[in-house]
């Protein structure tokens, strides 16, 4: 017999969790579903997060398990490989089989692509870092720069110098005639060094970044800028999925498409629901964790008229 279940929620990161503690503790019959790929996995810790500030990604999702667990929460290591929705969602499992939701909650978050460029993987989440928010005070007033990946990067390169006085924005694969005149004078104020080029290779000694070479000349030739930080601004690859196969409308952005939701989470799909980097690029944990709990409030609440509903239908 297919196990059913009042809401599954696919992702066991900050949103998912977060959703399924507020369900738990309506005791509602809930179940996590989750394939362990972090979207700050590469980072040692998080910021920003009210007396969570400083703790590690991995401790942090630690600490919501076992919470979740308190309250009869269920929770398997797996991936969803497809999901129809009939009635009830029926959820299928990349190990095997198939559970039922009422609801069905999808916080699976965003792929992280980088810029192919030598040496700067490795050193994502370190001294490559991506927001200034997350990561601008422990690499305060460090010479800095910024790969730039689109024209949104002078952007970036602007706020990092609150952050830093020695910023210079490598160009990469940007055609320097993009600039507008606002961006060249907003970075001339700013003091943001602007530098033309294509940046072949991240440089690093002793297990920390030294600096960037320049395209140009013999291999291993080209210009060499010393730097400490690297900032850079991954090409956001959103995990929808599960909201393509179930149908929800989506919304283009620059960062990708994301599903049409109200502000609890609900989507275009009766039943669906999406919470985290699932729902929009810019969510940080602390913001993806009030978007689970929104989420299973809102959840609870629709049980709970429905099922009073049915009730009094008899």
């Amino acid at each position: 017999m297919t196990e059913r279940y009042e809401a599954v929620v696919v992702g066991g990161g900050a949103a998912g969790l977060s959703a399924a503690l507020v369900l738990g503790r309506a005791r509602r019959r809930t179940l996590v579903v989750d394939a362990g790929e972090p979207r700050n996995a590469p980072s040692a810790h998080m910021q920003g997060y009210l007396s969570r500030d400083g703790m590690s990604p991995a401790e942090f999702l630690a600490a919501g398990r076992e919470e979740i667990a308190r309250y009869g929460v269920e929770l398997v290591r797996d991936r969803v490989v497809d999901a129809t929705r009939d009635g009830d969602f029926t959820v299928r499992l990349a190990g095997g089989g198939a559970v039922l939701a009422r609801h069905l909650v999808v916080a699976t978050g965003l792929k992280d692509e980088l810029p192919p460029v030598p040496g700067l993987a490795e050193r994502f989440g370190r001294d490559v870092v991506h927001c200034p928010y997350c990561h601008g005070w422990e690499v305060r007033d460090r010479a800095t720069g910024v790969l730039a990946t689109s024209a949104l990067s002078v952007h970036q390169a602007l706020m990092v110098t609150q952050w830093s006085k020695d910023v210079r924005l490598f160009l990469h694969q940007v055609p320097e005639a993009e600039l507008t005149d606002d961006d060249r004078r907003r970075l001339v104020t700013a003091g943001v060094e602007v530098v033309p080029g294509e940046v072949a290779e991240v440089l690093a000694e002793d297990d920390r970044l030294t600096g960037v070479r320049l395209t140009g000349g013999a291999p291993g030739r080209g210009a060499v800028h010393e730097r400490e930080v690297l900032y850079v601004a991954p090409r956001a690859v959103p995990r929808n999925g599960l909201f393509v196969r179930l149908g929800a409308a989506l919304r283009e952005t620059p960062f990708g498409s994301y599903p049409v939701t109200d502000e609890r989470g609900s989507t275009s799909v009766p039943g669906l629901w999406a919470a985290g980097n699932a729902s929009g690029f810019a969510e940080q944990v602390v913001n993806a964790a009030s978007r689970g709990y929104r989420a299973g409030a809102a959840i609870n609440g629709e049980l709970l008229f429905a099922d009073l509903d049915a009730g009094a239908q008899v």
